[in-house]
């Protein structure tokens, strides 16, 4: 059994509405740990991961921290570097796609504009971070990639009412998003749609110069 926090306790960039991520790697079912407090994965499924390349295997390869280790072993550690990620493309347009499924259902009413917000703001942040990791090369994990990107075109108010709603919506803090506060991020969403756009297109472009080089 091997036990590690990961996320923004080990990034430096906590704060008042930071959670701490913890990981849990055992052989099989084990009633001692809560799915509701840790991430919890076989070692093969790891493995798996870090063979993949997957931004996940290359976030607790850079940033976990060991608590605990049943054999005395940095099980991570040990794995080395994770394959290169070359899932990019797929993965971007995933999370476009997500992030105009919310952009809808905001539009529409059709769900909470707490859960809307929150999955527009978790598309961003995803689509950021495997952009940042298989275009640029260079690993952001951040919740705030997406506004450390070239060319952000957040407005700081729509960021931050984006990002309580995802608080909100995960922990249930925070004050509620008003009505007002929606129609300012539902005015922004065009702007951002087409940010977005343009960063599938530029990993579609970066794997066809890579498949062709």
């Amino acid at each position: 059994m091997h036990i590690y926090a990961f996320g923004s306790v080990c990034r430096g960039e906590i704060d008042t509405v930071s959670d701490i991520d913890l990981l849990a790697l055992v052989d099989g079912f084990d009633k001692r740990f809560d799915p509701a407090k840790y991430s919890i994965y076989s070692y093969a499924k790891m493995r798996s991961l870090w063979s993949r390349g997957s931004p996940f295997a290359w976030h607790l390869s850079i940033e976990s921290r060991l608590l605990f280790a049943s054999d005395g072993q940095d099980f991570l550690s040990a794995l080395g570097e994770p394959q290169r990620y070359r899932a990019y493309v797929a993965d971007c347009e995933k999370f476009l796609d997500a992030f105009k499924q919310a952009q809808q259902s905001l539009r529409d009413g059709a769900s909470s504009r707490v859960f809307d917000l929150s999955t527009a703001f978790l598309s961003i942040r995803n689509i950021s971070t495997c952009y940042a990791l298989g275009v640029l090369g260079q690993p952001n994990f951040s919740r705030h990639a997406a506004i450390q990107l070239p060319n952000s075109p957040f407005p700081s108010d729509a960021y931050r009412i984006m990002e309580r709603a995802r608080i909100l919506a995960t922990r249930a803090a925070g004050d509620d998003i008003t009505e007002p506060e929606a129609g300012l991020v539902l005015d922004d969403l065009p702007k951002i749609t087409s940010w977005m756009e343009g960063i599938v297109n530029e990993a579609r472009e970066y794997e066809r110069i890579q498949q062709s080089g």
